[in-house]
């Protein structure tokens, strides 16, 4: 595929590929490779999870990425911990400008509860999904089950917090054309799930589609914006580095 294909990518293009508004997906995405997810409609969220592709055990850390990197939320210059202090991915675009870390997936109940019973019995391909089920189909295919779900990133929704600890979701906060680029410093098993975001005020059941497209970037240059956004990227990056020695 051409490098026109994704507007900014430096190198050639791997492929391209359009994940349909409740769907879910999961791929490697191998060190030195950028991927791009696209909010093609605006309004949307991409709920993901990161496991080390060689040692499953090893996956995308909440905690250890926030707290590392002084937010509560992720955009351009921040990166993905492993739960073994290793970059799994770092942020080198963002046209968003806030994804949320903190509030979780939708499950069946709660699709249920919100936009009322739509099962594939009755609506074959139009039938309501959820990103925790989503989660578990994909997961599955890699030996993966419950046990491995961990807090995860909705990409592309902005949800704040009051003086009272009371939860905002921010209608709007993604438009249509919205990207991320997200380069990986590990081979990294992706898991995906195009569902609304559990605090989406919507009463209506409208997931957006999704367009992923990758390309070659190679590793993180020693003067990344995303390295030496804090002394304890710098350690992170050399952990990742370390291990593919």
């Amino acid at each position: 595929m051409g490098m026109g294909m994704a507007e900014g990518a430096p190198y050639w293009m791997l492929w391209d590929e359009l994940v349909v508004g409740g769907a879910h997906w999961s791929g490697l995405l191998r060190r030195g490779t950028t991927l791009r997810l696209t909010d093609v409609a605006g309004g949307g969220n991409v709920s993901a999870l990161f496991y080390n592709y060689e040692d499953r055990l090893e996956r995308y850390n909440m905690a250890d990425t926030l707290k590392a990197q002084h937010t509560a939320y992720l955009t351009r210059a921040c990166v993905c911990y492993s739960d073994m202090g290793r970059v799994m991915c770092s942020i080198t675009d963002d046209t968003c400008g806030w994804h949320d870390t903190l509030c979780g997936v939708t499950n069946a109940s709660m699709v249920s509860s919100k936009y009322g019973d739509a099962p594939y019995r009755q609506r074959r391909n139009e039938y309501h999904r959820n990103a925790y089920d989503g989660f578990l189909n994909e997961l599955g295919k890699y030996g993966l089950g419950k046990r491995d779900l961990a807090a995860n990133i909705n990409f592309f929704s902005k949800v704040t917090a009051d003086d009272d600890g009371n939860l905002k979701f921010h209608v709007g906060n993604s438009v249509a054309g919205s990207y991320i680029d997200l380069r990986f410093e590990m081979n990294t098993l992706v898991v995906l799930a195009a569902c609304q975001h559990p605090l989406d005020p919507a009463t209506g059941y409208r997931p957006k589609e999704v367009r992923l497209t990758t390309w070659h970037s190679r590793p993180a240059p020693r003067n990344d914006l995303c390295r030496t956004r804090c002394p304890e990227n710098e350690r992170g990056f050399r952990n990742t580095e370390v291990w593919y020695r």
